[in-house]
């Protein structure tokens, strides 16, 4: 491979690496052509981008980005491919699809922490997204004001009641 090309590759890696918050090293090693495409549309369905690349350009992209990924360095033997997302989870729950084998998680960059080694995929699976997180947050803050609401309802329909109950019976 041309110098040119693998310079092209390596930022190519590095814009992806600035564009999304997150990513997951992932083991295809036994993986044949039909099962590799079979993976990769279901990356695409779940807007998941998927690059498979060769261990020494993703350590020279690594190497050329800001934040110091020198944890995952370890992790990059055999084939590689990288699965880039928006949201931290979607990739492992695609990976806990596939029973044991490959695919398999070697590493993830999500939530601004390392994970590395399979062992990590049902950690990973576990991450909330941010719009989970805003839900639940507000669900919260709207439980106490729904529970004085419904309170204040009930107890109007109860003192309603009992003022009707002893005016019939003053009469």
């Amino acid at each position: 491979m041309k110098k040119e090309v693998k310079d092209t590759i390596i930022n190519g890696l590095g814009e992806m690496l600035k564009q999304y918050p997150h990513f997951y090293v992932v083991d295809v090693t036994g993986l044949d052509a039909e099962a590799t495409s079979n993976l990769r549309r279901k990356a695409f369905e779940k807007q998941v981008k998927m690059v498979v690349v060769k261990n020494k350009l993703l350590i020279k992209a690594f190497e050329a980005a800001e934040l110091d990924y020198s944890e995952l360095y370890g992790s990059l033997k055999g084939n590689t491919a990288l699965m880039f997302t928006e949201v931290a989870n979607v990739p492992a729950k695609i990976l806990k699809e596939y029973k044991e084998g490959t695919p398999a998680l070697k590493a993830a960059y999500a939530e601004e922490s390392f994970f590395v080694g399979a062992d990590k995929l049902a950690e990973l699976d576990a991450l909330k997204s941010k719009n989970e997180l805003i839900a639940e947050v507000v669900a919260l803050l709207q439980s106490p004001a729904k529970n004085v609401i419904s309170g204040l309802q009930s107890a109007g329909t109860t003192i309603h009641g009992v003022l009707k109950t002893l005016g019939e019976k003053a009469e």
